[in-house]
């Protein structure tokens, strides 16, 4: 539990790897901002792979359940009453998604400032801005070419950003805004992203030493794990190892 207040709960939602988390509702409405890993979402509006900068909105009472990916998952969750918002911002459907793009990037802050916040006034305006803003955006599935370059860099996080527009045929400017627009983030966003993901699994789930886990997840030494943890986190890998107390206990995977 990350903050309360009279009309809305903060909570950061972290998922072991290959867990299950079966069909469920809530009370009231609830935004999912995306901070790491990757999950299988499972909706009305069917089955969506998350894993980058985006959000999903849920009305009171509507369905959805998750396959958590082999990094695990870490998310926040703002759980609040309509009238705290403004009934007047909800969205109309039942469960919205925005995935990467403009309102992607949005999201990322807004789970960042969330983390670090503790006003509820600020807080509530922030949450504002973030929906009136997200409600004219419509979901947008991204180039098949942006799939493959997540492929590329989670095997080799080293690539850059010359190497990546090599594999597209395209000019290094062109592939980097490109990218951005796309996914909500810069193509070395991403592959710092998915260095502290594999790393965070391993805090988390391992008992591996912190250089250890640095080498292996392509991290140039500790310091430099540190930095990057503080940087995309606002936490240091020492705190992220502590969420082994706190992962939400749902089914494994087979």
């Amino acid at each position: 539990m990350l903050r309360r207040f009279s009309g809305a709960t903060v909570r950061r939602v972290i998922d072991r790897s290959d867990a299950r988390v079966p069909e469920h509702a809530h009370d009231w409405p609830v935004l999912s901002i995306f901070v790491l890993g990757r999950y299988l979402n499972e909706t009305e509006l069917g089955q969506t792979l998350i894993a980058g900068p985006s959000a999903i909105f849920y009305q009171a009472g509507a369905a959805h359940r998750n396959a958590v990916g082999s990094v695990g998952f870490e998310q926040i969750e703002i759980e609040f009453d309509a009238a705290w918002l403004g009934r007047a911002l909800m969205p109309a459907a039942p469960v919205s998604r925005w995935l990467g793009g403009h309102t992607g990037a949005e999201a990322r802050k807004l789970a960042r400032f969330y983390a670090l916040e503790a006003d509820e006034r600020r807080l509530r305006a922030a949450l504002r801005r973030f929906v009136q803003g997200a409600n004219s955006q419509t979901e947008r599935a991204a180039p098949t070419w942006v799939h493959a370059i997540h492929r590329r860099l989670c095997n080799d996080t080293t690539l850059g950003v010359s190497d990546l527009a090599r594999e597209v045929g395209r000019h290094p400017s062109w592939f980097g805004t490109a990218y951005r627009n796309a996914t909500g983030e810069r193509p070395m966003e991403t592959a710092a992203r998915f260095r502290v993901e594999h790393a965070a699994r391993a805090l988390r789930e391992t008992n591996h030493s912190c250089a250890y886990i640095a080498h292996e997840a392509g991290f140039c030494d500790q310091s430099h794990m540190n930095r990057t943890f503080r940087r995309m986190l606002g936490r240091a890998p020492s705190e992220v190892r502590h969420d082994r107390t706190a992962f939400r206990e749902m089914a494994s995977g087979p």
